[in-house]
């Protein structure tokens, strides 16, 4: 089980982490995704990270401004989140994939574990 915290309500250009912790699996094998739902849009990819945590990718609407990052020992990833927009405004979800854990997933399909979200809201 997955289980993504952090989120809440933050002014434009402010920013937020998130955590996404597992329970009942240790985090230290599968590839991490973080996606996340706006109101009335499909599920997008947000950010992943390999296994290892060598290799991470980013959508181009988050590229330099968010990081995602894995403590394996914690069995914890984390999406840092700066200069945060509006249209940043969704629920984000952590998901994991065991079988894609070396390769650079951006397809929600490939994760088959995900947690029940976290709101993020950006608004002043």
């Amino acid at each position: 089980q997955l289980q993504a915290s952090g989120g809440g309500l933050v002014q434009p250009g402010g920013s937020l982490t998130l955590s996404c912790v597992a329970s009942g699996f240790t985090l230290d094998r599968p590839a991490i995704g973080w996606f996340r739902q706006a109101p009335g849009k499909v599920r997008e990819f947000v950010a992943t990270i390999t296994w290892s945590g060598r290799l991470t990718d980013y959508a181009d609407s988050v590229k330099g401004r968010f990081t995602i990052s894995r403590d394996n020992a914690q069995n914890t990833a984390y999406l840092q989140m700066n200069s945060l927009k509006p249209e940043d405004t969704a629920v984000y979800y952590c998901a994991a994939s065991y079988r894609y854990r070396a390769t650079l997933a951006r397809r929600a399909a490939l994760y088959p574990y995900w947690g029940q979200g976290t709101l993020v809201t950006v608004s002043s």
